[in-house]
C-alpha cells in the first residue's frame, strides 16, 4: 500500500519561499562547516570563523585563471553543478519536521545527488586540460568507487529499521530510541562517506598538495567559490542528514524543533571537523582497499543485525 505524502515546506509557505528557505539553510550549513574548520585550523581562534566570508567576497571579484585549450563550458557546468547538487541534497532533509520535497524514496534522492557529484567533479578535473586537475579527477572517481557501496548500505539500514525510504518517517521511527544506539557503525560510516564525497579532511587526496591542489589547481574566481562552497554545503548536508537518520531529527524535550535540529547538526559538524583534522590523509588506493575489504562486509553485517531486530519488533 502506498504511503501518504508528508506535508512539505512548499505546502506551508509556497514553493518560492520554501526553495529560498532550503537554499538559505544549505548555504548556512556550508558556512557553519567552513567557519568551524577555520577555527580548528587556527588553534581555536574564534575570530577565524569570519575568514570564509572574506574569502568568498574576494573570490567573487577575482579574475579567472586560464590554461591552454580549456573546455570552459564543461568546467563552468561542473563547478556550478557541485553547488547545485549540494543544495538539492538538502531538499529532502526535514527542517523542523518538513522538507522541501517529500517522495516515497527520499533516501534515493539524497544518494542520487551524491552519485551525480562524480560527474560534476570529473568535469571540473577534465575541463582545464591540465595534468594536475585530471589526476585529481581520477582520484575522486577511485574514492567514489570506494565509498558509494558502504554509503548505500548505511542508508538502506535506516530504511529497514523505519520500514520507509522517506526521511520524515525515519525521524518518526526514532520517537522512542535514536537509531545511533542500534547502528553506531552505520553512523560512523555515513559520516566518513560524507567527508569522502566532499573530498575533505583525510579524504582530500583529489585536491592534495602533492598534485598542486588536484581538481582545484586551476580553479579561481567564482568557479573556485562554487566548488569550495559546494564541498562545504555537502559536508553540512551530511551532518544534517546524519541528524535526521540517526539522532532523531528535530525531536527533543523543552526546546522547539528547529532549535534541536540546529544543536544536533552543529554538534555533528564539530565532531566531523575536529576528528577529520586530526586524521592523516588517506591514499585513494588504500581507501578503496579498506572500503571493499572491510567497510562493505561490516555495513552488510550491520544491515543484517538491524533487519533481524526489525523482524522481531525492536523498532516501532
Amino acid at each position: 500500500m502506498a504511503m501518504p505524502e508528508s506535508l512539505t515546506l512548499a505546502d506551508s509557505f509556497g514553493t518560492v519561499p520554501a526553495v529560498v528557505l532550503v537554499v538559505a539553510v544549505g548555504l548556512a550549513l556550508g558556512l557553519l562547516v567552513a567557519a568551524v574548520d577555520r577555527v580548528v585550523l587556527s588553534g581555536g581562534r574564534l575570530g577565524a570563523g569570519v575568514d570564509p566570508v572574506r574569502s568568498a567576497l574576494r573570490a567573487l571579484i577575482e579574475q579567472r585563471r586560464t590554461t591552454v585549450a580549456p573546455d570552459r563550458l564543461l568546467g563552468r557546468i561542473g563547478a556550478g553543478a557541485v553547488l547545485v547538487l549540494a543544495l538539492l541534497s538538502v531538499a529532502v532533509i526535514p527542517l523542523a519536521g518538513r522538507s522541501l520535497v517529500s517522495t516515497s524514496a527520499d533516501l534515493v534522492w539524497f544518494n542520487a545527488a551524491e552519485a551525480l557529484l562524480w560527474a560534476a567533479v570529473w568535469l571540473v578535473g577534465w575541463a582545464p586540460n591540465a595534468v594536475h586537475p585530471l589526476v585529481g579527477g581520477y582520484r575522486f572517481l577511485a574514492q567514489g568507487l570506494a565509498y558509494e557501496l558502504p554509503l548505500m548500505f548505511t542508508l538502506i539500514t535506516t530504511a529497514v529499521a523505519a520500514r520507509s525510504l522517506r526521511t520524515t518517517d525515519i525521524v518518526a521511527a526514532q520517537a522512542d530510541l535514536w537509531f545511533i544506539v542500534s547502528m553506531p557503525l552505520a553512523f560512523a560510516v555515513f559520516l566518513a562517506s560524507g567527508a569522502a564525497f566532499a573530498f575533505w579532511g583525510p579524504f582530500a587526496a583529489p585536491a592534495g598538495s602533492d598534485i598542486a591542489g588536484g581538481v582545484l589547481a586551476e580553479l579561481s574566481g567564482p568557479d573556485r567559490l562554487f566548488v569550495e562552497a559546494g564541498r562545504a554545503v555537502f559536508l553540512g548536508a551530511t551532518a544534517a542528514m546524519a541528524t535526521t537518520l540517526f539522532l532523531g531529527g528535530h525531536t527533543g524535550p523543552v526546546l522547539p524543533g528547529p532549535a534541536w535540529f540546529l544543536l544536533k547538526t552543529a554538534a555533528v559538524v564539530v565532531l566531523v571537523v575536529v576528528t577529520g583534522r586530526r586524521l592523516p590523509l588517506v591514499r585513494p588506493d588504500r581507501f578503496v582497499e579498506v572500503a571493499w575489504m572491510v567497510l562493505v562486509p561490516l555495513t552488510l553485517l550491520q544491515a543484517l543485525v538491524v533487519a533481524v531486530l526489525a523482524v522481531n519488533g525492536f523498532y516501532p
